[in-house]
């Protein structure tokens, strides 16, 4: 299986990890690997959250309702799309095997690696006991959550009808020798679990250092935020209301956009038509490579970003329509009005906005205190809370809405269990874009509330190959139904091959 090489670590001050990609089937070189010795050591390579913090899941970025992959804007400018979003926007499964730039699955597991590098090693490794229990239940959170976003993508939803469905494969060593058949959804979800309770033993607070919140370490607010996270998943709102207030309790700083927001300094001015037009980033825009503004985000429990590399978030009119234009902060700032034209789409001129949080590829996908209100308001609701859980979620549209805007228009209000439910989902999607709707559409499809249910996801778009989009072969009406098996995303066939065929492609 291909994934990683090795994890080269330097026992003196620094640790890194190595660039190669073949981990579960191929050993490492005996020269190029020193043992950690202390668990300071082991402390270096996770404080380097550069192997850690990015998701480069396109089926996140394409493949919900969420994403716009629009006919129009295919024939304003051709460029405006690759293959692999016609690809991924229209659930394909004839290519997108065979896509060699597909890595997420690779990624996940390099992560993987190291948290089972960190828990073999740590027996043996100089320390104190509270440091390496501290260790011990970091490493456990890094395996969990890696498994978990990978069980999202390329596993079916976990119901009862589906445990014995193909799950992951289950690496809890770095042995090159430990089989690489996938296990079953319910053994899957099993060690999600039993790493997760062993992480929520961790009792660090979330720190602030130099005007950054720890959050690329793991902290007791972080492992219950994503154990909220997870708990919601499972659909058990009594456990995942207990977790995102543990997360609320230890952390509860927001960002308040009326005075934290702001626009760029540095104004894009193009020409479009012959007219001078200006585009209008949000200042978190800026620094691509400069970590500051990301870490100095206080929202974050843990820091992970959704990463896009065409560098375009195309928010589609379904999730465009959601926003109140007027008074939505998050409309004002994020949904970047004249982004097409940042793109080339100015000859023939196509207007269109951009999604943009941190520059122009990266989203916040890790737990943040936003998302536990929203978590908090859902299993209210669900339990038929109405004035609770509308409060909770109210607490939220303060810091994201215009605090000029009339009252009944900051705070949202719901008439019945189903309404506040439905009002808290739509909230869901203004907040949390792209980085969560793939996870709400498979548990809202499969849970037993016939009332949230999104359906079948349905797209018009020309067809396509394996290598460019062709209008030639015509216009056609694609269609994801709501038990599709495409829920899981298809398994890089790269990763296959070097299993010699033990790791088994998902059915469709």
């Amino acid at each position: 299986m291909k994934i990683l090489k090795y994890i080269v670590i330097i026992v003196s001050t620094t640790l890194f990890l190595s660039s190669c990609d073949d981990f579960l089937n191929q050993k490492p070189s005996k020269n190029t690997s020193l043992v950690p010795t202390t668990a300071d050591q082991l402390e270096y390579l996770l404080n380097n959250y550069a192997n850690f913090y990015q998701e480069g899941n396109r089926t996140s970025v394409y493949s919900t309702d969420d994403y716009g992959l629009q006919k129009e804007m295919y024939d304003a400018r051709a460029a405006a799309y690759g293959v692999v979003a016609a690809q991924f926007g229209t659930w394909d499964t004839e290519f997108l095997p065979f896509d060699g730039r597909e890595n997420f699955w690779s990624g996940e597991y390099r992560k993987i690696f190291t948290a089972n590098m960190v828990l073999n090693t740590l027996p043996n490794v100089s320390g104190t006991e509270d440091q390496k229990k501290r260790l011990t239940s970091e490493a456990y959170f890094i395996r969990a959550y890696s498994y978990w976003t990978l069980a999202q993508t390329y596993c079916l939803p976990y119901t009862p009808a589906n445990k014995d469905e193909l799950g992951l494969v289950l690496k809890q060593s770095t042995s090159f020798e430990e089989p690489v058949e996938r296990a079953t959804l319910e053994e899957t979800y099993a060690l999600i679990e039993a790493d997760l309770t062993e992480a929520l033993k961790n009792t660090t607070k979330l720190e602030m250092v130099n005007n950054k919140y720890k959050s690329w370490r793991a902290s007791k607010a972080s492992v219950n935020a994503f154990a909220a996270r997870y708990y919601l998943n499972r659909n058990d709102y009594t456990k995942a209301l207990t977790h995102a207030d543990v997360a609320i309790t230890e952390h509860s700083v927001m960002m308040d956009y009326n005075v934290d927001m702001r626009y760029s300094s540095i104004i894009s001015n193009v020409t479009v038509g012959g007219v001078p037009t200006r585009i209008w980033y949000p200042y978190t825009h800026d620094n691509q490579s400069d970590f500051t503004d990301m870490l100095e985000w206080k929202e974050h429990y843990y820091f992970r970003m959704l990463y896009h590399e065409s560098w375009w978030y195309i928010p589609s009119t379904q999730l465009l329509a959601l926003y109140d234009q007027t008074y939505d902060l998050r409309y004002k700032y994020h949904m970047v009005k004249n982004y097409s034209f940042d793109r080339g789409l100015t000859s023939p001129v196509y207007e269109y906005p951009g999604y943009i949080f941190f520059f122009k590829d990266r989203i916040p996908s890790g737990p943040t205190v936003a998302e536990m209100l929203l978590i908090k308001a859902e299993c209210l609701a669900r339990q038929n809370k109405v004035p609770e859980a509308m409060s909770a979620v109210n607490l939220l549209r303060a810091k994201r809405m215009d605090k000029n805007a009339p009252s009944a228009v900051i705070n949202l209000s719901a008439t019945s269990k189903d309404d506040a439910i439905a009002k808290i989902l739509q909230e869901r999607r203004r907040e949390l874009p792209f980085t969560q709707r793939w996870n709400d559409i498979r548990r809202l499809n499969s849970n037993e509330d016939a009332g949230d249910d999104v359906g079948a996801l349905t797209r018009s778009f020309y067809g396509f190959t394996s290598a460019a989009i062709s209008p030639s072969l015509g216009l056609n009406t694609y269609t994801l139904p709501k038990n599709s098996r495409r829920y899981a995303a298809p398994i890089p066939n790269t990763e296959i091959q070097s299993s010699n065929g033990v790791i088994v492609q998902n059915k469709y």
